[in-house]
């Protein structure tokens, strides 16, 4: 492990990487940037004021200070190719490249990905004109924008009007993309299964459930996230998982 690490993000997900990168006996110090209120000035972590949007600036700073690894948490980040030019430049970098993170950043090449690979998904359909993305007939809808920056943008329709005022604010106002998926609502809990892999080794984390809803209850508009908890009580736990 790196004496010197570089966290890149600035959300709850940041923080906890590095508290747990801190207690670790081989970590010397754990930069953040731009990093948050609980990652300023917190014994081993520290913030930094480095310019993350600039991957040469975030290069030459590893290189200033030493920094053995690099975790970026940041999705909008990971899709504009930081790990790659990190990579190249010879800084250790944990993370996907651009083109892996558009599974995450980009709805539409996700869902085609699923199709092709026989992965179950919920019907969708990409649009990139709004007169034809009000005409979609599933009973209940799910509207997505497109893109690193509105990946989070999810509505959940309950009606026909409801999914054309999300498509408008996504597409007429462009608010967040010029492109829209409409995904058929899937009924049920959602859970996350995360797992890390070196392109041939996997390891699973246990399953966890994010608060999506604003408020109690899932009532309320869809947010990016509002905590998590693990493990899930839906999920029988084994011996051997």
């Amino acid at each position: 492990m790196a004496d010197r690490v570089l966290v890149i993000g600035s959300g709850g997900r940041e923080h906890a990487l590095a508290w747990k990168l801190a207690q670790s006996p081989h970590v010397k110090h754990v930069f953040v940037a731009p990093g948050n209120a609980g990652t300023a000035d917190n014994g081993k972590i520290s913030n930094s004021a480095v310019l993350v949007s600039n991957h040469t600036i975030v290069t030459q700073f590893c290189k200033d200070h030493n920094i053995g690894l690099v975790l970026v948490g940041q999705e909008a980040l990971l899709a504009a190719g930081i790990v790659d030019d990190l990579r190249a430049a010879g800084v250790r970098c944990f993370g996907p490249s651009a083109k892996a993170a558009q599974l995450a950043s980009n709805t539409s090449f996700a869902k085609a990905f699923l199709d092709r690979h026989g992965i179950p998904t919920a019907r969708w359909k990409a649009f990139t004109n709004p007169q034809e993305a009000c005409s979609t007939d599933f009973p209940a809808r799910v509207v997505r924008a497109r893109g690193p920056a509105a990946r989070k943008e999810v509505t959940i329709a309950a009606s026909k009007e409801e999914a054309c005022r999300a498509v408008q604010e996504i597409m007429q106002d462009r608010m967040f993309g010029e492109m829209v998926v409409i995904e058929e609502l899937l009924q049920g809990e959602e859970l996350s299964c995360s797992c890390f892999t070196d392109g041939v080794t996997i390891a699973s984390m246990p399953p966890a459930q994010a608060h999506k809803r604003l408020l109690d209850g899932d009532q309320g508009p869809n947010t990016g996230g509002m905590g998590a908890y693990c493990p899930v009580p839906q999920v029988l736990q084994s011996s051997s998982s």
